[in-house]
């Protein structure tokens, strides 16, 4: 009961998250806010060639959303799930990949490094890697 419990929980939370941080993206705060991000990414920067700021925001939101709604499907379509958990691993690495991309994404303090600037709201997604892993997983034995 209490794996059942865990189970759901960790799901549903990973799903509010990737939903709301999806929905966000499609305003101009955040479209911002992220811009730094892609920018400096090796793999990401030519997207502004191409879209604007905005564009480029709604486009990660989209995918956010639509891998929020495959991770919810669970009891429905495990498959579908497991591909949305899959989508949500993909998306952690890539913004995991923005702290070593990022300038000021870690700081020295008093002799030790740790998470600044936008680094610090990133790490975050070193544990919403482990919930996707788990729920792809998890989802892949019911399928």
């Amino acid at each position: 009961m209490l794996d059942r419990a865990g189970t759901l929980v960790l799901r549903y939370s990973l799903v509010l998250i990737v939903l709301w941080f999806g929905l966000f993206k499609f305003t101009p705060t955040e479209a911002k806010a992220i811009q730094p991000l892609f920018t400096h990414s090796p793999l990401f920067s030519w997207l502004y060639d191409v879209l604007s700021v905005q564009a480029v925001s709604n486009l990660v939101g989209t995918a956010e959303i639509l891998i929020a709604l495959l991770i919810a499907l669970r009891p429905l379509a495990p498959r579908l799930s497991y591909l949305g958990s899959l989508g949500a691993v993909l998306t952690f690495v890539v913004t995991l990949s923005f702290l070593f991309t990022t300038p000021g994404s870690f700081a020295l303090v008093d002799g030790l490094w740790v998470p600044g600037g936008a680094g610090g709201f990133i790490i975050k997604d070193l544990s919403l890697l482990g919930a996707a892993l788990y729920t792809a997983a998890e989802a892949r034995r019911a399928a």
